[in-house]
């Protein structure tokens, strides 16, 4: 039976109605950055004999979407009386009617690929060479990310990569904390060269992503077509690297992937949350080959970064929605309120526009302070350096400037290992950022620290009693 789409059909418009709310509910669920990578490209096809077809660009994200959220997907729109008892991921174009057939002689027999517990399917149909990593989010351009202080090394480096037939360094590391701007970077990097060189092979993917890949490859037995299409590229990108910490196959694989492609002179660029050095999990061998070119570390957002980036969002959305004014000191307001990382400072007005369009309310600091106040909360209960190193000196009857000095007398050095240890664990901050906070210390002064002090702990109960006790009293 051919089944062509048709928008007038009430059951295919009932449904899409149903598929909409499912998308608000993922998009809640998951996250902004989770729901536009896997959920923004995906287009609603129809619903045919309790089938849903829904069409996705590349086989990866449907075998990814398949393996991650199928379930979940069905479950809601089962929550939503849906008639749905499957769920048909198709890679041909949205426009193009399909043919469901079991017919196994059928020249346009769609192959039927899995079948879950839950009945979902995957149905491959069109091209079986298709794009191996992630999609690129063309937002996450370089015309879109701002520069500030904390991030300028790691902008220039990935402009120059983007930009220059060839550069000096090999791998590109990037690194620092959560909503920094790692992954905008990476985008941005992936859109500029396929912009400036479109024969360019570029392939972006999470460390998580290149090992389901990999995976796969073991599971059907192409480990050889797998080595292929990996060291084949021209730039390889790699987000989250400490994924793979500890899993000593896939640590194995991405190695002589890396060595390749550097020996070739193909571009390399891997992001993590840690420095090399710092990455535990991850065989020597391979951090002391991350350290080989350029790592940039992309410290914590100033003030100053805040409050352009938040005037950077306010004027796109300006654009959208030009009934709701932002004013001047309502960024502010947010830049110096909101410091944890840049992700939930564009929540936090994203959310503030939303609630006022729907509530129709102005936007003022007293509406922010009552839609904001468990982030506002957040943010002024978190632990600082400062806090710590005030603290710390306090307890051990100690000048703040002696644990900021370069005397290493075992009364100050004791003190500042244990301020460098609580900077660790109850800081979001890098290891150089908190060796420049004690004075412009190194940061394998700071690991040297944490270490010693773990150790300590371990064999020494006065000393973890007094960590404790500090640590308690920084948290309440």
């Amino acid at each position: 039976m051919v089944v062509f789409v048709d928008e007038k059909n009430s059951n295919n418009v009932q449904i899409k109605k149903v598929w909409e709310r499912t998308l608000s509910v993922l998009r809640a669920e998951l996250g902004e950055a989770t729901f536009r990578s896997w959920f923004r490209h995906i287009k609603f096809g129809e619903l045919a004999d309790k089938n849903l077809i829904l069409y996705v660009p590349t086989k990866f994200m449907k075998d990814w979407i398949h393996t991650h959220y199928a379930d979940r997907i069905l479950s809601i729109l089962k929550n939503n009386s849906a008639s749905v008892d499957n769920i048909i991921f198709d890679l041909q174009k949205f426009n193009k009617p399909q043919k469901i057939s079991n017919n196994t002689n059928d020249v346009n027999h769609t192959k039927d690929n899995s079948v879950g517990s839950s009945g979902v399917k995957i149905q491959e149909t069109g091209d079986h060479n298709t794009m191996l990593g992630a999609p690129l989010d063309p937002d996450l351009s370089f015309e879109n990310f701002v520069v500030g202080a904390s991030n300028e090394l790691a902008y220039a480096a990935a402009k120059r990569i983007a930009e220059a037939d060839k550069v000096s360094f090999n791998p590109l590391f990037l690194y620092g904390g959560v909503g920094l701007g790692k992954t905008h970077l990476m985008h941005a990097i992936a859109l500029e060269i396929k912009k400036n060189w479109p024969e360019r092979k570029v392939l972006y993917l999470s460390a998580e992503k290149f090992m389901y890949q990999f995976i796969r490859a073991l599971r059907f037995k192409d480990t050889m077509s797998f080595k292929q299409q990996f060291r084949s590229v021209d730039v390889l990108m790699v987000d989250d690297i400490q994924f793979i910490a500890g899993k000593d196959s896939t640590q194995e694989e991405f190695f002589h992937t890396f060595n390749t492609l550097i020996d070739h002179n193909h571009q390399v660029v891997i992001s993590a949350d840690r420095s090399p050095v710092d990455l535990d999990g991850i065989e020597e061998r391979i951090r002391s080959r991350l350290g080989w070119g350029l790592v940039a570390d992309i410290h914590p957002s100033d003030y100053e970064l805040r409050l352009g980036i938040l005037q950077s969002k306010a004027e796109a959305h300006l654009k959208e929605n030009p009934d709701i004014v932002i004013k001047d000191n309502m960024l502010e307001f947010l830049a110096q309120k909101i410091d944890s990382n840049i992700r939930v400072l564009e929540g936090a007005l994203n959310r503030i526009i939303a609630y006022s369009s729907l509530v129709g309310r102005p936007v003022t600091i007293d509406m922010a302070q009552e839609v904001l106040k468990d982030l506002i909360r957040a943010s002024q209960r978190r632990v600082t350096i400062d806090d710590i190193q005030r603290k710390v000196a306090d307890y051990y009857n100690l000048r703040l400037s002696d644990l900021l000095s370069a005397r290493r007398s075992r009364t100050i050095a004791r003190p500042r290992q244990v301020a460098m240890y609580l900077s660790k664990i109850l800081t979001t901050r890098s290891l150089p950022e908190i060796g420049r906070k004690f004075g412009g210390r190194d940061h394998t002064t700071v690991i040297h620290a944490v270490k010693r002090i773990e150790g300590l702990k371990d064999s020494d109960a006065a000393i973890q009693e007094e960590v404790d006790l500090l640590t308690r009293s920084l948290e309440s």
